[in-house]
């Protein structure tokens, strides 16, 4: 199999990985697009021998360190180390075994297991908040909201349509929306997010089974995406990288 063969299928989930790092789509596209430059110019640095999958991300964060290192640095919300983030999602978002993190993040396993740890502690002490869900299937918007207040957030409420979902924003007043795309009486959710954001400045991620209809290269997409069926971590993990970063560019703002 021959290179665009074998990483053009992991590309949408690199991208999604680089927007949930970077907290910008353009940032992200951009580090992606670097590493393949760098892989088509030197091609001896992708180990053919090694899955294609575990080399690109690998790469890419050859690529990524030191953007990353820039966007954290002054935050206010350092306690979290940079390394601790990327474990987290690569491990609960990406799917990949701690072995494989280790070689993507050119540490070790045990190092690995430290910074998952040390994460999920840190997070737990730092990032309470107040979250609204736009689901229409109830059973799903219970699941989501038993996660959600398990790790200690609020769930401020639940709309199942375009108009209560704005309606509910307004007067609630969230930190995160966690978003469905396709709605009770036949609304769109990208169309409830984009209202809220008309208003609000906080994170959206949506959690759809079909990811295909926001991944189409041909307007900004969403920098946080979760594809159903998800496991739990996927998604408390998405939604602490999602805070830190709007915390981080809220704090560095006012500095």
């Amino acid at each position: 199999m021959n290179f665009t063969s074998a990483v053009a299928p992991e590309l949408p989930f690199l991208r999604r990985y680089a927007r949930a790092v970077t907290g910008s789509q353009t940032l992200g596209d951009v580090a992606v697009g670097q590493a393949l430059k760098a892989i088509l110019e030197a091609p001896g640095i992708f180990d053919s021998q090694q899955p294609a999958r575990v080399e690109l991300y690998r790469i890419f964060h050859i690529i990524l360190n030191p953007a990353s290192a820039d966007l954290v640095s002054g935050s206010a919300i350092n306690d979290l180390d940079i390394l601790g983030r990327q474990s987290l999602l690569l491990t609960a978002v990406e799917g990949f075994n701690i072995t494989e993190t280790a070689q993507i993040l050119d540490t070790t396993p045990e190092i690995v297991a430290q910074n998952l740890d040390a994460a999920k502690q840190a997070i737990s002490a730092m990032l309470r908040s107040r979250i609204m869900i736009i689901e229409d299937e109830a059973v799903i918007a219970l699941h989501i909201q038993a996660i959600v207040k398990e790790v200690g957030h609020d769930v401020i409420g639940i709309a199942r349509t375009q108009d209560q979902a704005v309606k509910m924003a307004k007067d609630l007043q969230p930190e995160l929306v966690l978003a469905d795309i396709s709605l009770a009486d036949g609304s769109s959710g990208i169309d409830a997010a984009r209202d809220i954001l008309d208003v609000f400045d906080i994170p959206v991620i949506f959690v759809t089974a079909f990811p295909e209809r926001l991944l189409t290269g041909e307007r900004p997409e969403p920098t946080y995406l979760i594809t159903k069926p998800f496991e739990p971590i996927m998604l408390t993990a998405t939604i602490a990288q999602a805070l830190m970063l709007d915390r981080e560019k809220k704090a560095l703002a006012v500095d």
